[in-house]
């Protein structure tokens, strides 16, 4: 399907009309039909992948000092690399195989080439390149990004960006903890916080072998 790329002729372009048909592309809404058409689009596309394959041509042809040089003289210096990345991409299509496309279509699919080359790849497949036929591909190949459990977290944020923790409810039948943290705070005169606190020390220093607890007995608490 695809045009042999040896055949196409590919003209000279410089900054000052890849500058003219970009300008075109953008044109505001409010210029009438007449002046701007599908086939101004067109247009565009084709001359932007035009100068893309004649540019890559030229830095094979060409000695690096010359080939600095028709940058320098084109106006292209430090801009080039898109556009070679562009030749890159689409190698094994003709400007005219993708005329259909939205320019900035052909630039999104050449910037993005790792995220989209199934749908490149499956532009060689098809009789017709058009804009409905990409969009469809990529919807089609675009695979559902997989959510990460959120993991369990009790800070939270003040105003001035200073953290705070903050234990979720505890929801319990017996309400045994509910109960015995209410009943700690009456007779002791403490806070939930310092009861929290203290248990939390407890609890580290039984974890790493400095506490010794008989297991049976804190067993039958939580019974």
């Amino acid at each position: 399907m695809m045009t042999q790329m040896q055949n196409v002729i590919i003209p000279q372009v410089d900054s000052k009309t890849i500058g003219k048909v970009e300008e075109k592309a953008n044109t505001p809404k409010s210029v009438s039909v007449e002046k701007f058409s599908l086939f101004s689009l067109a247009d565009v596309t084709k001359t932007i992948l035009h100068h893309a394959f004649w540019l890559a041509e030229q830095k094979q042809q060409l000695s690096i000092k010359q080939y600095k040089k028709l940058l320098i003289d084109q106006g292209w210096m430090g801009e080039e690399k898109r556009y070679l990345k562009m030749a890159t991409v689409f190698r094994q299509f003709s400007p005219q195989d993708l005329a259909q496309l939205e320019p900035w279509t052909v630039y999104q699919l050449a910037n993005n080439n790792q995220k989209y080359q199934s749908v490149i790849d499956a532009l060689l497949d098809l009789s017709a390149i058009t804009q409905e036929a990409v969009r469809s591909l990529v919807k089609e190949k675009r695979t559902p990004r997989q959510q990460k459990p959120e993991k369990p977290s009790i800070w939270r944020r003040t105003k001035n960006g200073s953290r705070y923790c903050q234990i979720p409810a505890i929801h319990e039948e017996d309400e045994h903890t509910g109960v015995t943290l209410q009943k700690m705070m009456d007779s002791e005169g403490l806070s939930a916080q310092q009861i929290v606190s203290e248990a939390i020390i407890l609890r580290q220093a039984y974890k790493e072998g400095r506490l010794v607890v008989d297991e049976s007995e804190f067993s039958g608490e939580q019974k």
